[in-house]
């Protein structure tokens, strides 16, 4: 069995609120903050509801030439690294995982303004906009000495990030390393999110629910600190939960939409329980995907089934997007936060604006209300366009 990789910090960006402690308020008393977009024009767009970061501080001196999903990603990265009982003061050695759907795509849409209108763009314009110049900015601006690695696996990005950082340690290619989602809502962004036509026109995100018309998305960033146990001792940080493993694979089936039967987001469970030394009767929690989309609820609930087999029918499963929207690569991670967060205080979050049950979403969804619940362990899932599927197991910190 590999063993267990202990998380040690977290940060997060959202529409829900910045910081880790206003962020979970605000998922666990289940008060949606989606809205209409201010910063697009919205009478372009058929879908003017998302989830904006409110409230973001003004970047630093000499932070302020980074796209505003750099700085999320940053924002976030520097939560995570010095909101431990201790900072993380040695950074030569962390690795940094940035994981997302887009990166700094204002800076590439800026680029092509300037190329459609017949203006030389700014010098390394377009070397902006790839997404590996996020990770190494970052990297640079907070003195990581470790790997730099970008990835994008669409909306699955933030805990594949987490699967890749959990395996580097393990590995003991280096002894800590930050896991990262992120995106920003911008026109280039939300004109080709309009075009899959999964977002609701009703403005409302309703997972598992027989009336649900679709998701809204959002953004921000989330990051996770991971280290190993040893070294997390040696420095006399805190542990706030164990990673316990997690499976990746791709349903090679559809560009947009999952099998129904749910073989893959089955399948990348399945993994997560193997690679973590777990039966399904040990799983306490499932945050799902959730996303409210007509496809995506009947399909994961099928594969949470055929994972978990009768435990799925006697364990809470909820969804967050109904308060936070769906943070695109942000959103593995959010749910990351929230399911560790589940574990540390005792209380699941409510699956939101749940009004009437859906035969073919029959699980215990925790509709409306959070509630107690002493889970020790939590299966997370994510899945995104192209057919990428994630799913990372936590467990708290006393668990082995």
């Amino acid at each position: 069995m590999a063993r267990d990789v202990a998380i040690t910090g977290m940060g997060v960006v959202s529409c829900a609120g910045n910081g880790v402690a206003v962020f979970w308020d605000t998922v666990a008393a289940g008060r949606c903050e989606l809205g209409a977009l201010t910063r697009l024009n919205v009478s372009e767009f058929s879908y003017p509801v998302g989830g904006e970061v409110r409230g973001f501080d003004a970047p630093k001196s000499g932070e302020s030439g980074l796209d505003l999903a750099a700085q999320f990603l940053l924002a976030a990265c520097r939560e995570a690294l010095g909101g431990g009982q201790a900072n993380l003061e040695s950074r030569h050695d962390c690795a940094i995982i940035a994981a997302t759907n887009f990166g700094s795509a204002s800076v590439l849409e800026r680029f092509l303004a300037d190329a459609a209108a017949g203006r030389r763009p700014p010098k390394g314009a377009l070397t902006a906009s790839l997404l590996k110049s996020d990770a190494e900015s970052v990297a640079l601006k907070l003195g990581l000495g470790g790997p730099k690695v970008a990835m994008s696996l669409s909306c699955a990005s933030g805990n594949a990030a987490i699967i890749h950082a959990a395996q580097l340690v393990r590995d003991g290619v280096v002894p800590v390393a930050l896991a990262a989602g992120y995106d920003a809502i911008s026109r280039y962004v939300w004109s080709g999110l309009g075009v899959l036509r999964v977002m609701s026109q009703k403005g409302v995100v309703r997972p598992f629910d027989r009336d649900r018309s679709g998701t809204l998305f959002s953004e921000g960033a989330g990051a996770l600190v991971l280290e190993s146990r040893e070294h997390a001792a040696a420095r006399g940080a805190r542990v706030m939960a164990l990673f316990l493993g997690g499976g990746m694979n791709n349903n090679a089936y559809h560009m947009a939409h999952s099998q129904e039967d749910g073989q893959g987001i089955r399948d990348s469970m399945l993994m997560a329980l193997e690679d973590a030394g777990l039966s399904a009767e040990q799983i306490d929690h499932v945050n799902a995907h959730g996303t409210a989309t007509k496809l995506n609820d009947p399909t994961e609930t099928r594969a949470i089934k055929a994972a978990l087999g009768q435990r799925a029918l006697e364990i809470p499963v909820n969804s967050i997007k109904g308060t936070v929207g769906h943070g695109m690569g942000a959103a593995g991670s959010f749910e990351a936060i929230a399911s560790i967060m589940a574990l540390r205080e005792g209380i699941i979050p409510p699956t939101i604006n749940f009004e009437t049950p859906d035969p073919e979403c029959d699980l215990d969804c925790v509709p409306n209300m959070a509630r107690r619940a002493a889970a020790k362990t939590v299966i997370s899932n994510s899945a995104g366009i192209g057919g990428c599927n994630c799913a990372v197991i936590f467990a708290s910190e006393d668990f082995r």
